[in-house]
């Protein structure tokens, strides 16, 4: 079996990726943590992560950054400007984001992660 390549992407403050951290610790799981803040994150990079999820999906409307936009820059938000901001504001980026290989997660949920890495196995 080809050995499987985890990323986990956020920060490491986010309560959510602590959560996720913690399943796959307590899973015995090896992963690497990508850091936005100190790792940074291109624009190239999160262009693709919009072809394969979609860039509605990836934008975390909920937190604290995406609510201090202006009302001009949320509605006229599209894909372009959506990679332009989540490039300036990384935090903006739904956390975890989950790479097993070539594919993406987004969000924890203790049901997903089992699903996920059973299917590894």
């Amino acid at each position: 079996m080809p050995a499987t390549n985890i990323i986990m992407y956020g920060i490491p403050n986010c309560d959510t990726i602590k959560k996720a951290r913690r399943w796959l610790d307590e899973h015995n799981i090896e992963f690497q943590f990508h850091d936005y803040r100190k790792d940074g994150v291109s624009s190239e990079q999160i262009s693709k992560w919009c072809e394969q999820l979609g860039w509605e999906a990836l934008l975390n409307k909920r937190g604290t950054t995406y609510r201090q936009l202006s009302e001009q820059q949320k509605a006229g938000l599209n894909q372009q400007t959506a990679i332009q901001l989540l490039s300036e504001y990384p935090a903006m980026i739904k956390r975890p984001l989950l790479q097993i290989n070539d594919s993406l997660t987004l969000g924890f949920k203790a049901d997903t992660y089992q699903q996920l890495f059973t299917s590894e196995a």
